[in-house]
């Protein structure tokens, strides 16, 4: 079957790869449609370390082919988006309804592809750039049908993490202001999660103009090619600040942007050792700075909500696919994603 493989120095498709078939718990899916996410891309680059070589790809979506013994919720036939949170169920953070920080569910990449005789990791415990992929049974969520599977491939990854960072970490309130610092596919989301929260003001920036359009349209009022104009619109500061860019002077804009008791929000993903500063004296009007994990969600309950919204008209899901590629043209979708010309890249099968 095709898939993209990541050798440590080059991405390539290719042919000849092969899954295992699910074991007790567990769901095969045959990948309809996979979002390219600035995560692949950090793999590529060497900004997310991960063992080599690796099946790629972890936005996605399709049909489940089989499923393992004890597994109820799922069936063949049944559409599904998968998310990439492998947690346990059982421990007590997965207890208390906090499954993004299950110890079981990060830093354990199975390898259950082949390629010839070589076993290759799976990329956050996903590997949705394969034709088919198998992923534990929590892991594959039922969507209906009349979803687009290019569409609901992303609420898998972009729309949990922009849209779950709003309502579920900053718990943003109705008439909040709230600033989003880089519009990409997160970022698109966290607009959209501070629309659906009924936010005040939303300040989108990013420094390419030509996303103004599509930022309004996913719920900014207002649009800035600089931090700097910030104080101009809101000149006591925001009450929640999204960093979507990973870049460690945007972090500290974030947080010098922020009014009293408010709160800055990281979701970008600056290279592992990356260090940022800021004023301490600056946060004893009882701001805080928050990290954020895959949105702080609850995929099965969360995407299945998500889904609702979109059957009602409420979240956007089908704006944020700019392009869709067969799997063959993966360097073409990395680069117009690289190049910023796309809100998301999604290649299909």
């Amino acid at each position: 079957m095709r898939g993209v493989v990541y050798d440590g120095i080059q991405a390539q498709v290719v042919d000849d790869l092969t899954v295992r078939d699910p074991g007790p718990g567990e769901v095969q899916v045959a990948v309809s449609a996979a979002g390219l996410c600035h995560s692949d891309l950090s793999v590529l680059d060497g900004t997310i370390p991960f063992p080599v070589p690796l099946v790629m790809g972890h936005e996605g979506a399709g049909i489940v082919e089989a499923v393992g013994e004890g597994v109820t919720h799922v069936s063949p036939g049944d559409h599904v988006a998968l998310s990439t949170l492998a947690n346990c169920g059982t421990c007590a953070a997965c207890d208390q309804g906090r499954p993004t920080m299950c110890r079981q569910a990060i830093g354990r990449p199975g390898r259950p592809f082949l390629r010839g005789p070589d076993a290759l990791y799976q990329f956050a415990a996903n590997s949705a750039f394969a034709e088919r992929t198998v992923v534990k049974a929590v892991q594959a969520v039922r969507i209906p049908e009349d979803i687009p599977l290019p569409s609901a491939a992303l609420i898998g990854c972009a729309v949990l993490t922009g849209v779950g960072a709003v309502l579920n970490r900053a718990r943003v309130e109705h008439g909040d202001t709230v600033v989003v610092i880089g519009t990409g596919g997160i970022g698109l989301n966290v607009l959209q999660g501070a629309r659906l929260a009924g936010a005040l003001r939303i300040v989108a920036v990013d420094a390419n103009p030509e996303k103004e359009a599509v930022a309004r349209r996913f719920g900014a009022t207002d649009f800035l090619t600089s931090t700097d104009g910030v104080r101009d619109l809101l000149p006591t500061g925001a009450d929640h600040t999204f960093e979507c860019v990973g870049r460690i002077e945007l972090i500290r804009r974030a947080i010098d942007l922020l009014d009293r008791e408010g709160q800055a929000i990281l979701l970008g993903v600056p290279p592992a050792g990356a260090e940022a500063s800021f004023l301490v004296s600056s946060m004893y009007l009882d701001k805080a700075i928050l990290g954020c994990r895959y949105g702080s969600s609850r995929p099965q309950h969360d995407i299945a909500l998500y889904a609702d919204l979109y059957r009602e008209g409420r979240l956007l899901l089908d704006e944020l696919v700019t392009a869709t590629y067969p799997v063959e043209d993966f360097e073409k979708a990395c680069d117009d994603a690289r190049g910023g010309r796309v809100a998301r890249a999604v290649l299909t099968f």
